[in-house]
């Protein structure tokens, strides 16, 4: 464990890049700014530490989902997503039978109590179904799906008490769902909807504070009908979730996206199985993947999640947008970190938060990944970081 000095290029919080040290003891981030004469990490100049990414939406990775509900799986994601400079993250269930889901829930929240030390943190889950639009599906398997139910719900908090985020469309009886998550400081996420404008103006009154992967799988924006698009676009209220490949979502929707929400945007990488895999066929919730071209899709093309990895998402977007270095750090760590109440203890680089850094260059390749204060990944033997 690191315990000591780190001299930098740091990413400060609502100072942006400064050359400067930190101080991290037992895992937490101790002081900022000091400049000691001797550091115990010295890292190069064309380097910077960032505050670790946050992904609150990914289905799996290497070869492994989170459905299928066992720690080597987990543990294996877990393990992953550090060489993108990952260093939190919410497992996300899909659309499929109570107990299967049950049992990927029961398998989140004993990942949890185990703690594991050497992987990504496991904040909680997030539910993306059943409680979805049978129009607006997407990769969601149609039979399993159901209306929004406050009894089922508290089955599933029941097995897994740390749900962070829930997905569900407002308009199929998701009013009293909607006041119960919000009872519970539960991120509720509109997604996988055909919620039109009235209806859903009146679910973010209620405390609708998210939009899943927003203008995928949901209402779109019509000219006497804005839908979920329109009003999530037009809501100061809504976070609005991003796949951001440039194949969910074409560069101009992106643009428009920015200029309607800017700074309320959060990267996901809404993620598959065949995430740091080759081309090939893979599975999601049940259904047959095909993998190619940098796109999963279903045998009858419907985007199936992603491939994406969280810092090519970030240098996507700093790209499409002209944004800064920090500015599009900020959509994968201190946005997301806000959006499911994590903020505390992640986000930024502060005095008194974790010590979860990823070591970046200026295109955000990831060189290492320091989770509390441990380093998980190095993508080469650096003699300056021992």
């Amino acid at each position: 464990m690191i315990n000591g000095f780190i001299d930098s290029n740091l990413d400060l919080d609502a100072v942006g890049i400064k050359k400067t040290s930190l101080l991290v003891k037992n895992g937490l981030i101790s002081e900022v700014g000091n400049n000691p004469e001797k550091s115990l990490i010295n890292v190069p100049n064309d380097l910077f530490v960032v505050p670790g990414f946050i992904d609150e939406h990914i289905h799996g990775s290497n070869g492994f989902d989170v459905m299928e509900g066992n720690y080597d799986s987990l543990h294996t994601i877990s393990k992953a997503i550090l060489m993108d400079g990952v260093v939190a993250y919410c497992p996300t269930t899909m659309t499929m039978s109570k107990d299967e889901i049950i049992k990927a829930l029961t398998n989140i929240n004993e990942y949890i109590k185990k703690n594991p030390l050497d992987t990504a943190k496991v904040l909680g889950a997030h539910l993306e179904g059943p409680f979805i639009s049978k129009k607006y599906k997407g990769a969601q398997e149609e039979i399993n799906i159901k209306k929004c139910d406050v009894n089922l719900f508290k089955e599933f908090e029941d097995v897994c008490h740390s749900i962070k985020e829930v997905t569900f469309a407002y308009e199929e009886n998701g009013k009293e769902l909607l006041r119960y998550l919000v009872s519970k400081n539960i991120t509720p996420s509109i997604g996988h909807t055909n919620c039109k404008a009235e209806l859903l103006k009146e679910g973010i009154e209620e405390g609708i504070s998210c939009a899943t992967h927003t203008f995928n799988a949901m209402s779109p924006f019509l000219h006497r009908e804005v839908g979920t698009v329109g009003t999530v676009l037009l809501s100061d209220k809504v976070n609005c979730e991003l796949i951001c490949d440039l194949i969910h979502v074409c560069p101009d929707a992106i643009r428009l996206l920015y200029k309607c929400k800017g700074k309320k945007i959060i990267l996901i990488t809404d993620s598959m199985e065949a995430k740091h895999m080759k081309d090939g066929i893979y599975s999601l919730g049940g259904q047959k993947v095909i993998v190619k071209d940098n796109a999963a899709r279903l045998s009858d093309g419907t985007l199936a999640g992603s491939i994406l990895t969280m810092n090519k998402a970030i240098k996507n977007i700093r790209d499409v947008l002209s944004l800064s270095f920090t500015d599009a750090i900020d959509l994968a760590t201190i946005n997301p970190a806000r959006n499911i109440h994590e903020d505390k203890h992640l986000g930024s680089i502060k005095a008194g938060k974790d010590a979860s850094f990823a070591i970046v260059d200026k295109d955000f390749d990831v060189k290492a990944t320091i989770v509390n204060g441990e380093i998980l990944f190095k993508k080469e033997d650096y003699s300056w970081l021992r």
